[in-house]
């Protein structure tokens, strides 16, 4: 008798509406293409390059004011969405091959977006996101010989070689023109303001080009 209560009250506990394990058969039964929390998605999929609350790790903190400021909901959209071909930004809509639906896609587009805060770059305009007038690469290595030479070494071989190859690969031209224009403080690169003096359009878009030459350049000699 003794072990037909200890099993009945067993049987209850298993049944439970409260029981721990029922609570974890329902978690895990909501299907991946159904989570709809900004926090949860954003931690699977973009963290690990981008880091908690978008403040930059791998990659560019896509939650700081200056990134904010130069890419509007549609060009957010399309890199989720997307992806950067030939860069480690995989595409993440499922009509591309990933994951997340149209849906999802928005929730992340609209929770980044809420950590905008145009005011902390009062009364500085960035650079525009994408390139708007002919590039000059010639006057873009004079740029970075003034303004980016003392971590980069004058032809962007020191310490942080960003004309090694291997880099120059894995990124896209507008990336570079992405990572010159936002930095990345997390990894001690400042961004267009904090030099001699702030970048304009046209030095971001003449250094680009400078170092998209440095790309083909090597790309040439591999082939020779």
């Amino acid at each position: 008798m003794k072990y037909t209560a200890l099993s009945f009250i067993a049987l209850l506990a298993i049944t439970s509406c409260d029981a721990p394990g029922r609570r974890a058969a329902e978690t895990a039964a909501i299907r991946p293409s159904d989570v709809a929390d900004f926090r949860l998605l954003y931690s699977q999929n973009c963290s690990g390059c981008h880091g908690p609350n978008g403040q930059g790790a791998l990659a560019v903190g896509i939650g700081r004011p200056v990134y904010l400021a130069i890419a509007d909901d549609a060009t957010i959209r399309h890199v989720i969405e997307e992806g950067r071909p030939g860069t480690a930004m995989q595409a993440f809509a499922q009509k591309a091959g990933g994951l997340l639906t149209y849906t999802q896609i928005g929730i992340l587009v609209n929770g980044i977006r809420s950590w905008a805060k145009p005011e902390a770059l009062l009364p500085n305009k960035p650079p525009a996101y994408t390139a708007s007038e002919p590039s000059d690469a010639t006057r873009g290595q004079d740029v970075f010989k003034t303004h980016c030479f003392s971590c980069h070494d004058p032809n962007g071989r020191g310490a942080r070689a960003i004309t090694d190859r291997s880099y120059l690969n894995l990124v896209s031209d507008q990336h570079l023109r992405t990572v010159i224009i936002t930095g990345m403080p997390h990894l001690g690169m400042p961004d267009w303001r904090s030099h001699s003096k702030p970048l304009s359009d046209a030095d971001v878009t003449d250094v680009v080009a400078w170092l998209a030459a440095q790309r083909e350049s090597l790309s040439a000699q591999l082939r020779h």
